[in-house]
């Protein structure tokens, strides 16, 4: 997981959407998600990180439950939810990260 880290340390913004598969909710943050990228574009950097593959991540980062959202920017996390969350929601998060 290389390339997570070299993301989440990058100056462009990150959404990791912390999942697995069996997780009815987390089903309904894909559709959110890309709608998102289809609102945000190449303004931010959009990533999944499936829980059961990558356990070590989910308790680096304190993932209790699924679906748990974190936005990192510069190896920093600016904001985490659990739970579905809207598209609008996530925006209004990243917009003062966007504007910076």
């Amino acid at each position: 997981m290389q390339n997570f880290n070299a993301h989440i340390k990058g100056s462009k913004p990150v959404v990791v959407d912390f999942f697995a598969e069996w997780c009815g909710p987390c089903k309904l943050m894909t559709p959110i998600l890309h709608e998102l990228k289809g609102k945000l574009g190449e303004r931010v950097t959009i990533l999944k990180m499936d829980v059961d593959k990558n356990p070590e991540y989910a308790r680096m980062y304190n993932v209790q439950a699924v679906p748990t959202l974190i936005i990192f920017k510069e190896g920093n996390i600016l904001w985490r939810n659990s739970g579905v969350t809207p598209a609008n929601e996530i925006i209004k998060r990243l917009s003062t990260v966007l504007q910076s």
